[in-house]
């Protein structure tokens, strides 16, 4: 397996295809890299370098006991980047992993990005408060926090439901999806899992956001049943210098798979600006 060692020894998984400009993706909540398959199967097609890893505690990377937090995911993708030795690289989020990659430009900067595309992703802040009243209220972290505790298993194939908008009236659910949805979770460790929730509800990105100097396009569907797109794409979009917001009607938060044909297309026209 391709393997990256983070500063604190941690073994990163990461897959790389391909060679031309680089496209780097961060997958979601509770998933891992193959979660961005249709994308990097399209896109290495297309010319692309296309890489992904695995967030520690998920997937096929290592699953320690520290390091389950956001600043410790921004430097794991900057320790592939670096080791990589990526230059003018498009960093690509997806929930969770547009925190990560957010983090990431907040912490290290845009020498090696060329661009960032944010899709269904949790900044500026999940959390209700003060300063986000269109925010989720704690007790929906603290009853994922339980499904997760006490049969983590029954809970991804609930939550694949309305990840996927499968739960919505004449919605076509695919059973592959949903057990290739349940499969990557269960690669994933529960402690690592477990601590993330924390990472992509409570942590304030707003700072991070405010740090983006490159070009920046926003995919968030108006139907996202996990992360609301009023509190999330349309708040990043207003503090993002140079963002573009492209909202997909009655798109889910699993958009990549259910609509990826057009999140392909929207990613190819972004990176051939």
């Amino acid at each position: 397996m391709s393997i990256v060692k983070a500063k604190d020894g941690t073994e990163i998984f990461y897959k790389d295809w391909g060679s031309g400009a680089p496209v780097v993706f961060s997958h979601g909540w509770p998933l891992t890299g193959d979660a961005w398959d249709a994308q990097m199967l399209f896109l290495v097609q297309k010319g692309y370098r296309v890489i992904a890893h695995d967030r520690r505690g998920h997937g096929r990377s290592a699953q320690p006991a520290q390091g389950n937090d956001m600043d410790t995911y921004a430097d794991d993708l900057a320790a592939v980047i670096e080791a990589l030795d990526l230059k003018g690289a498009t960093l690509v989020g997806h929930s969770t992993g547009g925190g990560e990659v957010t983090h990431y430009i907040g912490r290290h900067g845009t020498k090696r990005v060329a661009g960032a595309v944010l899709i269904g992703a949790v900044p500026p802040i999940m959390i209700k408060n003060a300063d986000n009243p269109g925010g989720l209220p704690l007790e929906v972290f603290d009853g994922i926090r339980k499904g997760v505790r006490e049969d983590r298993s029954q809970f991804f194939k609930d939550l694949a439901l309305p990840f996927y908008g499968y739960n919505r009236p004449g919605a076509k659910a695919s059973q592959g999806v949903i057990d290739n949805f349940w499969l990557q979770g269960m690669l994933g460790g529960h402690l690592g899992q477990y601590l993330c929730i924390h990472e992509f509800s409570e942590v304030d990105y707003t700072e991070d956001l405010r740090k983006i100097d490159v070009p920046t396009l926003i995919l968030h569907g108006d139907d996202d049943q996990i992360v609301p797109i009023d509190a999330a794409g349309r708040r990043s979009a207003e503090i993002v210098r140079n963002a573009t917001l492209k909202v997909y009607k009655g798109g889910s938060h699993g958009m990549c798979t259910t609509q990826a044909d057009q999140v392909n297309e929207d990613l190819l026209a972004f990176l051939n600006r």
